[in-house]
């Protein structure tokens, strides 16, 4: 099956995650938490779960080729795709029972060339990019992988070819469906492996499952620093992506402006630290000064996506990972940096080499370990890369930061684009940055913040 990815590149997949969700209409969604949450708190929690699963759903997407499926209940097409975004796949979970659905789904999948195919639920809070990972892996071996809940069901199921009989007259709703499944996969000679026992979300004694995970994550501290100089003209934009961030704190490194870019900042809650200019020197002071576990480093000209934090820590809890950066998006409608955005969201994943304008971020103790950002006038996030790079893998959240497109407007599209990429060349041929950032200041005429 030949499927286009968000960058609308073409190629086959052979493995896909199926999500199962219903529409978060308010009193037909976790009808049984209802008496506690009330219908609008209930269907928010559903709409914070399948957002969560697709995230990692996502996440797991920037480590293998696979497709991300959504079958949803409650809806059509259209309003899944407004409420969830564009470049997944979405159907109709159909009629019949929830075997019938499931069966059917994974026929659909098998019959489009899948080779694996893994069915995911929403509400179960500790599902991890991990744990789909390692059922995508245990498929190679066995014929049915399964995420086993607490409450005697399975919260994913793993097939490498349509099996029916593990959906038809299955106990659904009940602690049995577990071991049912087991004892028909025995009978039709296939081997199982399980996964890590979770609990999911049905009833208000499982509420406190997703209050445990979502306080791990909003309890870990992050600091977010930005460099600038004469920035006044985006520093307000920039610091208002980051206002409903939790325990987040906002360290603003000013290299000397003669703009309102300092008062500003400090209006918005920032504290600001003066330092000599120079970006790599004025962002490792303000990593000397955060007290956050991870640090993000913004670019003032570049504004963070929403819930961008979540991201961040779902990137960074992921096994082997050394840091992280965001998709590139580049605030103009021209048509032309759709492609410039396309080679950078691609040079990214591919090569795992994000540049500064897409924001990276990574714990805190690992800045330390690499030394920071070296003392150089240039190229000084290519080079903080290449050393993270030694340390882990360097993961692209599937959402994008935006980033001002003055750079490319001030001297064209292509121009800008040669600039940059003879200058990242002529960095990896061994000139001296100094030579190479001179070269650069005079080509294009604009500040090394830009």
């Amino acid at each position: 099956m030949l499927v286009y990815n968000k960058n609308n590149q073409p190629h086959a997949r052979r493995e896909r995650c199926i999500i199962f969700s219903r529409y978060p209409e308010p009193g037909k969604v976790k009808t049984r938490l209802i008496p506690v949450l009330g219908p609008e708190g209930a269907s928010e929690l559903q709409r914070r779960m399948t957002e969560r699963t697709l995230e990692l759903a996502k996440l797991l997407e920037a480590l293998r080729s696979l497709s991300i499926e959504v079958r949803y209940e409650g809806c059509n097409g259209q309003i899944a795709e407004q409420w969830l975004g564009r470049h997944i796949l979405y159907r109709h979970q159909g009629e019949g029972d929830l075997g019938e659905r499931m069966a059917r789904a994974f026929s659909e999948a098998f019959h489009e060339g899948m080779e694996q195919v893994v069915l995911v639920g929403t509400d179960i809070p500790g599902l991890t990019v991990d744990l789909m990972q390692r059922a995508f892996n245990e498929l190679t071996c066995a014929d049915v992988v399964l995420g086993p809940a607490r409450d005697g069901g399975y919260y994913l199921i793993g097939l490498r070819r349509p099996i029916p009989q593990l959906f038809v007259d299955m106990p659904w709703g009940t602690d049995e469906v577990l071991e049912q499944t087991r004892r028909i996969s025995d009978e039709l000679g296939l081997s199982v492996t399980f996964l890590d026992f979770l609990d999911d979300v049905d009833r208000p004694e499982d509420l406190h499952a997703w209050e445990k995970a979502t306080t791990s994550v909003q309890n870990v501290r992050t600091s977010i620093i930005i460099p600038t100089l004469n920035e006044a003209g985006n520093i307000v934009s920039t610091l208002k992506s980051i206002r409903e961030a939790s325990d987040t704190e906002i360290i603003v490194v000013d290299g000397g402006s003669d703009d309102e870019t300092v008062p500003l900042a400090g209006s918005y809650g920032a504290e600001v630290i003066i330092s000599p200019a120079g970006r790599a020197g004025q962002m490792n002071r303000g990593a000397a000064a955060a007290k956050g576990e991870v640090l993000i480093f913004l670019h003032a000209d570049t504004r963070l996506p929403p819930g961008f934090d979540r991201h961040v820590h779902h990137v960074l809890a992921q096994p082997d990972t050394a840091a992280g950066a965001f998709e590139l998006r580049i605030d103009s409608p021209l048509r032309r940096l759709r492609i410039i955005e396309r080679i950078a969201n691609l040079r990214s994943r591919l090569l795992q080499m994000p540049y500064g304008d897409q924001v990276i971020f990574l714990r805190a103790d690992m800045f330390r370990e690499v030394g920071g950002f070296p003392d150089m006038p240039i190229m000084e996030d290519l080079e903080l890369i290449r050393r993270l790079r030694r340390r882990g893998r360097i993961v692209i959240a599937p959402a994008p930061a935006l980033t001002s497109a003055r750079r490319w407007i001030k001297l064209g599209i292509c121009q800008t684009t040669l600039i940059n990429q003879l200058a990242a060349v002529a960095y990896f041929l061994g000139i001296s940055p100094t030579r190479i950032a001179h070269w650069y200041n005079r080509n294009r005429g604009i500040s090394l913040y830009g």
